[in-house]
């Protein structure tokens, strides 16, 4: 088996189907299996989108158990050379999957990301810069807006600088996330003490730590929808997203540069306060005026150290 093929699912059937159907329809030359793990979905349903398919396996999960303990479940039963992480929201437009083989093929000990576009066609942040002390004030209190190229100010430089050849970065998004399995294993795959987000990141991060890459493969695109299983419950995604960074911190940091890099996210959550506040009423919409509060609830958040 070439590649195992890993999805998590939760709720937005529609759209876990969309993705398989594309999957199916554009993967050719390799041998594959793909593996849905659900984190407590309608079980009936994803039974039926599920049926039919040869090489599909379904784990079913009777509640949500995190984005990371889910893939690890399809990690430990993957029989594939490879591996690959992807997300339910995304569509395949080419045979990817293919291409990203061939390349870790040619390329030892190496993780791959490929593009992200959104679903207009244009080029999505598919890779980033890990957090740091000096992106954490960079990004809290806007300085990449002012120097978009900066690989030190902007973490998404490369996105700014449309890089066109495969590039080393420091991780990619885990949306599509490609690697050996037997690297990936030996790493005990995704840390499960993050529930949602940083995951992908803290992965990159331990990979190249012993001596692995991280590879931005643009030669190939896939559409990410983004933030599917999350429509609806932007609190969620900000919350989670805003922990899981703390995390990352928590894990990897220490000393004067951990409680430094802190300090920005608080100060850059109470900038954000007045300053969607003011926009909603500028322009009438309650949905930034939601965003400010929610951005004042964050102040009153910090998670438990896991990781001591």
């Amino acid at each position: 088996m070439d590649v195992s093929i890993i999805i998590v699912s939760y709720n937005n059937l529609e759209i876990l189907n969309s993705c398989i159907v594309s999957l199916y329809k554009h993967i050719t030359d390799i041998s594959f299996e793909v593996i849905i793990v659900d984190n407590g979905s309608d079980k009936e349903k994803i039974k039926e989108i599920c049926n039919g398919y040869s090489n599909l396996k379904l784990i079913l999960n009777e509640k949500n158990v995190g984005f990371a303990k889910a893939n690890n479940i399809g990690l430990k039963i993957a029989s594939g050379k490879y591996v690959l992480f992807l997300n339910n929201d995304t569509v395949f437009i080419e045979n990817s999957i293919k291409k990203v083989f061939d390349y870790a093929e040619k390329n030892k000990n190496i993780i791959l990301g490929c593009k992200l576009l959104n679903p207009d066609g244009s080029w999505q942040q598919s890779t980033a810069n890990y957090p740091s002390l000096i992106n954490a004030w960079s990004s809290n209190f806007f300085l990449y807006k002012f120097f978009p190229h900066s690989k030190t100010l902007n973490k998404y430089h490369i996105h700014s600088n449309k890089v066109t050849q495969p590039i080393e970065v420091d991780y990619v998004l885990g949306a599509f996330l490609f690697g050996s399995k037997k690297e990936i294993m030996e790493l005990n795959g995704f840390d499960e003490k993050f529930f949602f987000y940083a995951e992908d990141i803290d992965l990159c991060y331990r990979y190249k730590k012993f001596g692995g890459k991280v590879i931005f493969y643009p030669l190939t695109s896939i559409i990410h929808i983004g933030g599917a299983s999350v429509v609806g419950n932007q609190w969620f995604k900000l919350k989670n997203k805003f922990i899981a960074e703390i995390q990352f911190y928590q894990k990897h940091y220490k000393g004067l540069e951990f409680y430094l890099s802190i300090l920005a996210m608080y100060f850059g959550n109470f900038l954000r306060i007045p300053i969607f506040f003011l926009w909603g009423l500028i322009s009438l919409k309650g949905t930034h005026i939601l965003r400010s509060l929610y951005h004042f609830k964050l102040l009153f958040i910090y998670p438990e150290n896991l990781f001591k």
